[in-house]
């Protein structure tokens, strides 16, 4: 099962989703505090599994609404996501993937594990 590590950084608090394996899945911005960050881990919790995928790679591509993953090729032609939340707003991004096939399991895999996922807070 995931789970998500709310930790410090130098300007505040973020969090990682990380699947059973240890990688990280999904990560969010940088929130000024605990509490806006805890939010932002219930609110991927809630918006994952109903999220549509809008995969901005193909051209011509539907415009589904929020909440959505959307999947785009970024400046160093690999392949992200962006979780936006109902009201539009970003609430977890992921790394960068070679192939256009891992980011897509990396979507699966956020909306296998964020509901359940335990969260484990390591602030000081």
């Amino acid at each position: 099962m995931g789970k998500f590590v709310i930790r410090n950084t130098n300007t505040g608090v973020k969090f990682d989703l990380k699947a059973s394996n240890g990688e990280v899945i999904a990560t969010s911005e940088v929130y000024s505090s605990l509490d806006a960050c805890r939010n932002g881990v219930e609110s991927v919790k809630k918006n994952a599994p109903v999220a549509n995928v809008e995969d901005q790679t193909v051209e011509g591509f539907e415009t589904v609404k929020n909440p959505k993953f959307e999947i785009y090729e970024d400046k160093g032609g690999e392949f992200r996501f962006r979780l936006k939340a109902a009201n539009g707003q970003v609430i977890a991004v992921s790394e960068g993937y070679k192939a256009l096939a891992s980011c897509k399991n990396g979507i699966e895999s956020v909306v296998k594990n964020a509901p359940e996922a335990e969260v484990v807070e390591n602030v000081d």
